[in-house]
């Protein structure tokens, strides 16, 4: 794979915004890494966890892999709050069950949500001109 294919546009926002990073680990198991990766295909993500995130205030999501290990990188607006936005993500339709769907691929608890499966990130380095 080429340089080129390894980099991804950055959508620019009329607003300030701010990144969250978060990780996560799926079950070393080819099979269950490679139906993770079919679920989350364009086309295969319920539409109402997609409507969910738009609702809750989510500019924009991006899922990155490395083997089993996952970073989610998710822009919002400036004035956005984790806590009480997963708050009310998780009583949206279909959420929990998705949560419930997808802890099959991940090493996750039964039952846990999006914010407790996906752990923070620490930026430990930056570099903007």
């Amino acid at each position: 794979m080429t340089d080129t294919l390894k980099a991804y546009p950055v959508k620019r926002f009329t607003g300030p915004t701010k990144r969250f990073v978060r990780c996560l680990s799926l079950r070393n198991d080819p099979e269950l890494i490679a139906e993770y990766r079919n679920r989350h295909a364009k086309g295969n993500i319920w539409q109402e966890i997609i409507d969910g995130l738009k609702q809750i205030g989510v500019l924009e999501m991006e899922i990155y892999i490395n083997g089993t290990n996952l970073t989610m990188i998710v822009e919002t607006p400036a004035d956005f709050d984790w806590d009480s936005a997963m708050s009310a993500l998780a009583t949206l339709p279909r959420q929990q069950e998705w949560e419930d769907y997808m802890s099959k691929f991940q090493l996750a608890s039964p039952g846990a949500t999006s914010s407790e499966k996906w752990q923070p990130m620490e930026r430990m380095f930056h570099f903007y001109e």
